[in-house]
């Protein structure tokens, strides 16, 4: 069973206008990126494949991951996990504590499930700090690590970058999507960056499918 992430035929409009239309398969630890100006479709996108595609709009075509199709499924039973441009970690409680609330039920030893997942991420000993305290470059390591920690099976990604610096920019980056390919997660990306989708090294595609040239990086 494959655990690719499969838009199939997968259609958006918003009256009698196509807004989105993707037929795209993504493999584990590939990175989709959805490129466009504002307003383009990127955000109903990740609706759609999300599960929460306003009324308004109406959906087509199917969504696969992991060989399950999820179409019809409620946004808590499709095992995707989202990042946004905001961390949005829980003020009142700690860095660990924001990892463990993210931990599946199953999972026994949740404090060395924390501890590990921090040393992994640079932030040994940080299971007990509160958030307000860390770097942005810090806070944006605990979001992902809480994303993956619920162990979905697809990431998104929207625009999470995109209030960093560039020099911090450049190193969470590059964080996100080691770890997306270590645990084989198909990942879709929406940026206005170039530079994000050369480091996401996929295919880079408007919401509309069609192919975006992006050129080679500068040297």
């Amino acid at each position: 069973m494959t655990a690719a992430l499969a838009l199939d035929q997968l259609r958006v409009t918003l009256g009698d206008q196509p807004v989105v239309q993707l037929d795209v398969h993504v493999q584990p630890g590939e990175v989709l990126t959805l490129m466009g100006p504002s307003g383009s479709g990127k955000s109903t996108a990740l609706a759609a494949m999300i599960g929460t595609l306003a009324p308004p709009f109406r959906q087509s075509g199917r969504i696969w991951l992991a060989g399950r199709d999820i179409t019809a499924l409620p946004t808590h039973a499709r095992r995707i996990g989202l990042m946004f441009q905001d961390d949005l970690l829980f003020p009142h409680l700690s860095v660990g504590g924001n990892l463990a609330f993210a931990l599946p039920p199953s999972v026994r030893d949740r404090a060395h499930v924390v501890d590990l997942a921090l040393k992994d991420a640079g932030l040994s000993g940080f299971a007990a700090r509160d958030p307000a305290t860390l770097s942005g470059g810090q806070r944006a390591r605990v979001a992902l690590l809480r994303t993956v920690l619920a162990e979905p099976k697809a990431l998104l990604l929207d625009e999470p970058f995109s209030r960093l610096d560039a020099g911090l920019r450049a190193q969470i980056r590059a964080f996100v999507f080691d770890q997306a390919r270590a645990r084989g997660l198909p990942v879709v990306l929406v940026t206005h960056d170039i530079e994000d989708a050369r480091a996401a090294g996929g295919a880079v595609l408007t919401p509309m499918g069609q192919t975006v040239g992006i050129g080679p990086a500068a040297v």
